[in-house]
């Protein structure tokens, strides 16, 4: 919430926030520290398409932009994004690139039409066998790069940017899907409709996708439910296909859960803290219950976290007092691969929030 408010200072716009009856006291929290956001409060949870549509629904401006709750958004995200977006002759959706807690880019940033034969590749592991061949690389859209920007069809809910005028014109997301396989649905609709999506890479986003949703049975029952949604609507298959079809789902789905088990938590064997808080030094210290070594942001700005002997298992705290939102996703991708995690500070707040991995839930970890 704090990365978005602090996107939108320069754009007139509207923060609205649907909350699908949480258990926590998220709701609590947003009244609280975000008194200027609109909250809705659901007593059910109607899902992730009724709850976006109640959403845009509220809202006033000509642009919308779907966002998932679980993720942090550069500073500039949405002025890039919506300069993008108005340059656009055609303009269907536009999403950007996706990365998890530790850097790395995550391929539904962009995606291809799941088709048969495209959910066969994804589903028998063929894309990443044969990435540069348009035969079996169009699951996730590998005709582009992580880093190049372009046309391509499917894009990921976590982060979609379109004009209210369109996604009413659609009917929003398809109600009849819990969740998903809506945002493939909804973007699939806009194709439909002879529109562009378009895949913006010169911004990037977090998005600690195992937020919010836990890899159990009723994930299993949700995704292949969602995948047999798609095609019933979309596409006429032989009975044949539909059976592979769904023991692909059946495979796939246990491939997810067991992605997403929980693991063993990774302890790290140093804490380094970026900021120019000696005062946040000892609080994290007291925390971890560990020495935490200290490097001043203030005087070296310019971070070369491997002459600081960054190595693997070393967990790096990003100060966001000090330390923008954009510099932090920089930090971050800059040091994916090293065997480094990250955990960042958000501004003004008592709570530290990351994750190891993308097949984990995020971790939002409070101190006093």
């Amino acid at each position: 919430m704090l990365s978005v408010q602090s996107a939108l200072t320069n754009i007139d716009s509207e923060i609205i926030v649907v909350d699908n009856n949480s258990s926590d006291d998220s709701c609590e929290m947003i009244k609280s520290r975000f008194p200027n956001v609109k909250l809705i409060q659901n007593n059910d949870n109607v899902g992730f398409p009724k709850g976006n549509n109640i959403g845009v629904d509220e809202a006033k401006g000509n642009y919308i932009c779907i966002l998932n709750p679980d993720t942090v958004v550069a500073e500039d995200t949405f002025e890039k994004a919506l300069a993008f977006a108005q340059k656009q002759k055609n303009l269907g959706i536009v999403g950007t690139k996706l990365i998890d807690g530790t850097g790395i880019f995550l391929p539904e940033s962009k995606r291809g039409i799941p088709k048969p034969w495209v959910a066969f590749t994804k589903v028998a592991g063929l894309y990443k066998i044969f990435p540069k061949s348009p035969l079996f690389n169009k699951y996730y859209a590998q005709h582009l790069s992580e880093n190049e920007t372009g046309e391509v069809e499917i894009l990921v809910g976590a982060f979609m940017l379109l004009k209210k005028e369109l996604y009413q014109e659609l009917g929003g997301f398809d109600e009849d899907c819990f969740m998903y396989s809506d945002d493939i649905d909804l973007s699939y609709r806009v194709l439909q409709k002879g529109r562009s999506n378009f895949y913006f890479h010169e911004t990037v986003v977090i998005h600690y996708k195992g937020e919010s949703t836990v890899k159990d049975g009723i994930y299993m029952k949700r995704f292949k439910e969602a995948m047999e949604f798609f095609y019933k609507k979309h596409f006429k298959v032989s009975f044949l296909f539909s059976v592979f079809m769904k023991c692909g789902i059946v495979l796939f789905s246990i491939i997810k859960r067991i992605q997403g088990r929980v693991k063993e938590k990774i302890v790290p064997k140093k804490y380094l803290l970026i900021s120019d808080s000696e005062i946040l030094i000892k609080i994290i210290a007291d925390l971890v219950q560990k020495k935490v070594d200290f490097l001043n942001w203030k005087t070296e700005k310019e971070v070369n976290l491997s002459s600081i002997s960054v190595r693997n298992g070393v967990r790096v705290i990003l100060d966001n007092e000090f330390v923008t939102f954009k510099e932090c996703i920089n930090i971050l991708e800059r040091f994916k691969n090293m065997g480094v995690t990250f955990r960042i500070v958000p501004k003004s707040s008592k709570f530290i929030i990351g994750s190891d991995s993308s097949n984990e839930r995020g971790e939002i970890v409070k101190f006093e």
